[in-house]
């Protein structure tokens, strides 16, 4: 079967919707984040790349029935084409237009792709392993929603301190108007949703298969009340099964997606850190909560501290500050109660060591032991008797009791 771009464009009404319902059918054809088809697409465009590939019969690994625009190919990179186009064609195999049409008017969302207003132009970071389209479903548009975001990821096997963590990071965001981005796995990131609803924020969820298959279905609940408020997206078409490939190229989806990421809790190896990876290798902004060092669930968060790939992050507003355009968020010191010491100046604090406190002592003994003069001595008591520091027996000085 050989299918045109006249086919698509007249499938589709327009050359506008040919070139949907050919990033649509390449969703169906390729795995994600195969930078081959990126560099197809990126040279001949999605529908007239989908007609040559459809037309071909077969590619041979010395080049015949390459397009001329990739004459000039190393014999590494024609042969590494040639390998993609055999993956590819089983699955084009099956594809019928017509049912790829019914299958996008009948798919609960929106085909969403780069040529979008809505598009999250933060994709085409990824370069050619930006998604060919996104399948979204939910309330409100994409590109908006996400404009404001942190991704929050981190352990499926959750302990009590990362998911209670999660919910304050989450809740406080939610507060300062940020949409929270997760997988909605089980651990961190079911916790991270379930808190921005809690707090009637917005929150989005990336999936690994199609979006009409809510996976963990132990979380199903959840996934539609963020349909009611927020986004559940997914490059996979209806029907795609969630694999463990598609995990972990689903991560680099919710790196771009967002504008910072907080991994609040993982283990040396586990998805959260290929999170993390991905967003540092876009410039974003990366921050890690630290744990108990004898927490094997943080020890991936303490070697991205360590390593300096991510900044320390423990509550809302620190987040907020990363996230944040410069100079929009900063966060509030630490707020510390003063001591009686903070209170002291340099004279003070050395007579207030040397006061005993129960047996009171003359003066001369005082300045000794404080080493300052008498005069010095004698002005100071003064000055800590009047502030109840001091107390003044006879001739006699000790400190005042708590």
């Amino acid at each position: 079967m050989t299918i045109t771009e006249s086919d698509l464009r007249s499938a589709a009404g327009s050359a506008a919707g040919g070139t949907r319902l050919a990033r649509a059918i390449w969703a169906k054809v390729t795995e994600p984040a195969d930078p081959v088809l990126g560099a197809l697409i990126d040279a001949l465009g999605p529908a007239d790349a989908l007609s040559w590939l459809s037309s071909l019969k077969e590619p041979r690994n010395e080049g015949g029935g390459l397009p001329a625009e990739f004459a000039g190919l190393a014999p590494q990179m024609r042969n590494r084409l040639v390998r993609a186009l055999e993956r590819w064609r089983p699955r084009l195999e099956e594809v019928e237009v017509d049912r790829e049409i019914r299958t996008l008017e009948h798919c609960d969302g929106v085909l969403v792709t780069p040529e979008d207003e809505e598009w999250r132009r933060g994709l085409n970071d990824l370069g050619f392993e930006t998604p060919a389209c996104l399948w979204v479903r939910g309330v409100g548009k994409l590109g908006e929603i996400t404009k404001r975001s942190v991704a929050l990821v981190g352990a499926r096997a959750a302990t009590a301190y990362g998911e209670d963590v999660t919910m304050q990071l989450a809740t406080g965001l939610v507060d300062s108007a940020f949409t929270i981005i997760s997988g909605g796995a089980y651990g961190i990131d079911i916790a991270a949703h379930r808190a921005a609803l809690a707090a009637q924020g917005t929150t989005v969820v990336v999936l690994a298969g199609g979006a009409d298959r809510l996976y963990p279905r132990g979380n199903a609940q959840v996934f539609a009340r963020v349909l009611d408020s927020g986004l559940i997206v997914s490059e996979h078409p209806p029907g795609s099964a969630p694999t463990r490939a598609r995990f972990l190229t689903r991560n680099r989806l919710i790196a771009a997606l967002a504008q910072a990421t907080v991994v609040v809790e993982a283990a040396w190896r586990s998805g959260a850190i290929s999170t993390a990876r991905h967003a540092a290798k876009l410039g974003r902004a990366l921050g890690a909560v630290p744990g108990p060092v004898t927490s094997m669930m943080s020890a991936g968060c303490h070697g991205l501290l360590r390593d300096e790939t991510a900044v320390c992050v423990t509550d809302a507003a620190e987040v907020a500050e990363l996230a944040g355009q410069i100079g929009e968020h900063f966060a509030a010191p630490p707020s510390i109660v003063p001591t009686l010491f903070d209170t002291l100046n340099g004279p003070e604090s050395a007579i207030f060591e040397a006061l005993p406190l129960r047996k009171p002592v003359a003066l001369a003994s005082v300045a000794r032991t404080a080493g300052l003069s008498f005069e010095v001595t004698m002005a100071t008591l003064a000055q800590l008797e009047m502030r109840q520091i001091a107390v003044r027996e006879g001739q006699l000085w000790r400190r005042a009791k708590d």
